[in-house]
């Protein structure tokens, strides 16, 4: 599938102030500040990448990341990059372990999920599992702020979704910082859109700071 140029419905719920922010100078200089934190930010965390590789592969046969398609901005389908934190082969799982899911609803959340690997465990307790999306920003398809990007199928089965794709996926965010896994879908929704109505750069360097504690604390990290 050619995801760069893949793309579900647009958003139907439009907020002409927030578009106006989110389309402005000041949204380029956003990319431009991602692109290059992102660029430092792989460089300097080129070893412990490297030594995440190493222990994946000593402990589990498979890939080192895992890759899925997710959807950003306007509805444009990209593949999100993730260390590997479960066995191959696991998503074949996936509808046996639906019933049992702890998530808020629309989202597929099992805090002891029988697939998730030793390695797999402690990498998203600390959250490293997401570091490769640090590529993802690198090309643009994701930001270092931003809304939480959703599988194709979630933005399919809950139409709330759309309203969240004015803005650039990110690595982090409002919900992120403000429980994540812990939060209810309608209580994700609307940290996104309160990120979508407010977003400001003072807002994401604030976002960024406060995601720090947020990680070392692992609250609703599973």
């Amino acid at each position: 599938m050619a995801t760069n140029t893949a793309y579900v419905p647009a958003p139907q719920i439009r907020d002409p102030a927030a578009l106006r922010r989110l389309d402005g100078i000041t949204y380029v200089a956003k990319r431009a500040l991602d692109r290059a934190l992102a660029a430092l930010l792989l460089a300097l965390l080129l070893p412990p990448i490297v030594l995440i590789a190493a222990l994946l592969k000593l402990d589990s046969r498979g890939p080192v990341f895992f890759r899925q398609i997710r959807v950003t901005r306007h509805g444009r389908l990209f593949l999100m990059y993730k260390f590997r934190s479960m066995f191959d082969g696991a998503d074949a799982l996936h509808a046996g372990l639906a019933a049992a899911g702890e998530g808020n609803g629309a989202i597929f959340k099992l805090r002891h999920d029988p697939r998730v690997t030793r390695v797999g465990g402690w990498l998203r307790r600390t959250s490293l599992d997401e570091l490769p999306q640090l590529i993802n920003v690198l090309r643009g398809e994701m930001s270092l702020v931003g809304p939480r990007p959703p599988l194709v199928t979630e933005v399919a089965s809950d139409w709330r979704h759309m309203s969240r794709l004015e803005a650039t996926a990110g690595m982090t965010g409002l919900w992120q910082v403000s429980g994540r896994s812990d939060l209810s879908f309608d209580e994700m929704l609307r940290l996104d859109l309160q990120y979508i109505q407010r977003w400001s750069l003072p807002l994401d360097c604030l976002i960024i700071l406060r995601t720090i504690p947020t990680v070392l604390s692992r609250r609703g990290a599973y």
